[in-house]
């Protein structure tokens, strides 16, 4: 693998896809694509329909996503998982036609994204391109058409764990969570907090609230609990502000 590029795909819609992006699917030689289990095979079926919009003719790739050691301290956890990733995008490619390897990155491969991590410990180094795609924070704001920010005001992003652990930074007034599979905003204390939240953002299945925390919060929770099982799956995201 010389040349490996990564391709933001925004949130699931094939739209969200840039045409520098689609140009890069149809001239690469191969795409990766990672099968998540029956549970969630809608996801790689997403991938293919982006390539069919893009008129791309790559020979596609399939490999296994591993799972994460649950025994494992957090760190060393990410760590031995970003390894075996790793190992099974070479085992892949074994036999595959000479020329760039693609890989289709939701959102952007530069935010909240371990795509690039996994590639630095590649053998051998390939040479990188990365294309920039709609992150879920962009998809969410224009969703609900607000701003990311306040006039002058400091925006952070931050996780649901750190959430939980940290509380509410000092000195922000608008913070975006991503990676929460536990509603961590129930941590909080709703007074004078407003939330915006959205799953499936972009795509038809899209599910959106928003309100004061309060009101919203179960609300929320019940919307989210509803669309997982029904899809089996969920990528979600939201964003907090003080009045």
């Amino acid at each position: 693998m010389r040349d490996l590029w990564l391709v933001g795909i925004g949130t699931g819609n094939p739209g969200h896809v840039t045409l520098e992006g689609q140009q890069a699917l149809r001239e690469a030689a191969v795409v990766l694509i990672p099968r998540k289990g029956a549970a969630k095979e809608d996801l790689a079926e997403l991938r293919h329909a982006i390539l069919r919009a893009a008129g791309a003719e790559a020979r596609v790739v399939h490999f296994d996503m591993p799972e994460r050691d649950p025994s494992l301290p957090y760190g060393e956890r990410v760590d031995a998982w970003h390894d075996e990733i790793a190992r099974r995008w070479q085992q892949a490619l074994e036999g595959a036609p000479e020329g760039p390897v693609a890989l289709l990155v939701w959102g952007d491969p530069g935010l909240y994204d371990s795509t690039l991590r996994i590639a630095a410990r590649l053998p051998g180094q390939p040479k990188l391109r990365v294309i920039p795609g709609i992150t879920a924070l962009q998809a969410l704001t224009s969703a609900h058409a607000i701003p990311f920010n306040q006039i002058n005001g400091a925006v952070q992003v931050t996780t649901g764990r750190r959430l939980r652990d940290e509380g509410w930074p000092e000195g922000v007034g608008t913070l975006c969570v991503m990676l929460d599979g536990e509603c961590s905003f129930r941590t909080l204390p709703p007074e004078g907090v407003q939330i915006w939240w959205g799953a499936f953002l972009g795509m038809p299945e899209q599910v959106l609230e928003h309100g004061p925390l309060a009101d919203a919060g179960p609300r929320i929770i019940a919307a989210r609990a509803e669309a997982r099982a029904r899809h089996g799956w969920l990528m979600d995201t939201y964003l907090l502000r003080r009045d």
